[in-house]
């Protein structure tokens, strides 16, 4: 599949600066670390260095605030409790310290001591290196290292360059991981095979950098990621949670389609969104590509509507709820026999997001069909008047001059702030509910169209006083209803009636608390007298 914002055919020209500038917050956060190892006498057998993601970025000349020291021949914990008795020792503020033990089960094999010095947390381990069993990725054998081994023990080459402390210098123990941030390419340390066969989980970290850099993914990285050994692994030996958290990097970061079509064409898409063993309708050939094929004309939409329409959270979900429209119609039974949406099953099982995410996207998906029915009469600027839709109940009351209104104020209430979204992708899918053939990913979707489409129905929602209609408080309460209709006891005859209240008030967005009362009598007296 080609696309706007495919990965990179090739390999971009990167600028790396040639030593790394400290701000001064940085400057005085080493100076007091240093301090501590001259207080201590510990300056000729002790370097202190700041390993991965800081040395990378600070080359590329972006600020980053997550700092990591390595230490040798030290835990972190030694080191920290050094670092507090320095400070104490000058009169200096203790700002706070934690001390992270180690959890095999949950992956994390090494200790982490914490310390907040001017305002910033950063983190103390010591190097090491480490062995693997064939079946878990928890180390058989972990001892202190030195540079050089820890350097080739990570994930890629960009992130193997440390910032020694003690010289004010960059360490290339790889010798490959400058030349390979110049030339932007995702590349392991050691033979990428045996590097994923160690963590898996590389296989996604390689993937979310490299589309979050838009750096090329190295051809022999790719042909390890995408070999069946692999593959198994990472469905074996790495928990779904941390699968999850890295997907949601990726879709929260800066180029989520990129990313997604690395796991595309890696075809990794059913190891990382896995599905129940029986579901239906089965999916269609080439539905992984049809994925990617919503993903990637939803987040053009969003850029050509305007970002700050959708809030980061908004954002996020919408391009959840783009890619797994293929599966928004498909079910699969519980233990129980009871129907459950797949889309809930790849949030709560395949990825461990929380449940919030997944009745959110279901919630937009389920609103499709209703959304798609309003938009002419929406887009139409009342030159059509909406008669009847298959969903509406209980509106034989509702004037047809208010009907529109009454509608498309049920389905806001119903998904309340991510009613834009679901509207963003209902554009997609007009006029019809249906979903193109395998000749898709080569059609375009004209999103131009769409995005007037998108504008012309926003308009109408705002003009018609709806944007935010969940707010707005019913104005006869249970207690006022149980009055009118004499009741002792609430119950579904008063749920009922806050429906009809409810309609009644979308109906006549200015009617007051007693015309609303005096309508409820009227109806309710007429009801008594049919009965």
């Amino acid at each position: 599949m080609t696309s706007a914002t495919s990965p990179p055919a090739l390999a971009p020209v990167v600028e790396v600066k040639e030593r790394i500038e400290l701000t001064e917050i940085e400057r005085k956060i080493f100076d007091r670390l240093l301090s501590t190892l001259r207080h201590f006498d510990l300056t000729d057998h002790h370097h202190l260095r700041v390993a991965g993601g800081w040395v990378r970025d600070k080359l590329l000349g972006k600020d980053c605030y997550d700092i990591d020291i390595a230490l040798d021949n030290m835990l972190g914990s030694e080191f920290v409790e050094k670092v507090r008795d320095y400070l104490l020792s000058t009169g200096e503020e203790v700002q706070g310290v934690a001390v992270i033990p180690c959890n095999p089960e949950q992956s994390k094999h090494l200790e982490t001591a914490r310390m907040r010095l001017f305002d910033m947390w950063i983190d103390f381990v010591n190097l090491r290196s480490e062995e693997y069993s064939d079946n878990s990725r928890i180390p058989t054998k972990q001892k202190f290292g030195t540079a050089e081994e820890d350097a080739y023990r990570r994930d890629l080459t960009i992130n193997s360059l440390f910032y020694n402390i003690n010289t004010d210098s960059v360490e290339d123990f790889t010798k490959r991981g400058i030349a390979d941030l110049k030339s932007g390419k995702i590349v392991t340390p050691l033979p990428p095979k045996t590097t994923f066969l160690d963590d898996p989980l590389r296989v996604l970290r390689a993937i979310r950098f490299g589309a979050r850099f838009g750096f090329l993914l190295d051809e022999e990285l790719k042909e390890a990621a995408s070999c069946d050994e692999v593959k198994d692994a990472l469905a074996a030996k790495i928990s779904r949670e941390r699968i999850g958290v890295e997907i949601d990097l990726m879709i929260s970061g800066n180029q989520p389609v990129n990313a997604m079509t690395y796991i595309c064409d890696l075809t990794l898409a059913w190891i990382v969104f896995s599905l129940p063993p029986k579901f239906e309708p089965a999916k269609s050939e080439g539905c992984d590509r049809l994925c990617i094929a919503y993903l990637d004309a939803t987040w053009n939409l969003i850029h050509l509507i305007g970002g700050s329409t959708f809030n980061d959270e908004q954002r996020r979900l919408s391009l959840y709820a783009a890619m797994f429209l293929p599966f928004r119609k498909t079910i699969y039974k519980d233990n129980k026999a009871k129907k459950i949406p797949v889309v809930n099953y790849i949030f709560r099982e395949s990825l461990k997001r929380k449940v919030s995410d997944a009745e959110t996207v279901i919630n937009v998906h389920s609103a499709l069909h209703k959304f798609l029915s309003l938009i002419p009469f929406l887009a139409s600027d009342g030159d059509i008047q909406l008669i009847e839709v298959d969903w509406e109940r209980g509106l034989d009351d509702v004037p047809l001059t208010s009907k529109l209104r009454v509608l498309t104020g049920l389905l806001l209430r119903e998904i309340k702030d991510f009613w834009r979204v679901a509207l963003l992708l209902s554009t997609l899918l007009y006029p019809t509910d249906v979903d193109c053939t395998e000749d898709f990913p080569k059609q375009h979707f004209q999103l131009d169209k769409r995005k007037d489409l998108f504008t012309a129905v926003e308009s109408a929602i705002t003009k018609l006083g709806l944007e935010k209609v969940w707010d707005v408080k019913p104005l006869v309460n249970g207690k006022d209803i149980m009055s009118v209709l004499q009741l002792k006891a609430g119950g579904p005859l008063i749920r009922e009636w806050q429906q009809k209240l409810l309609v009644w008030q979308l109906a006549h967005p200015y009617g007051t608390t007693e015309e609303c009362i005096d309508w409820m009598r009227q109806t309710h007296s007429k009801r008594v007298k049919t009965q």
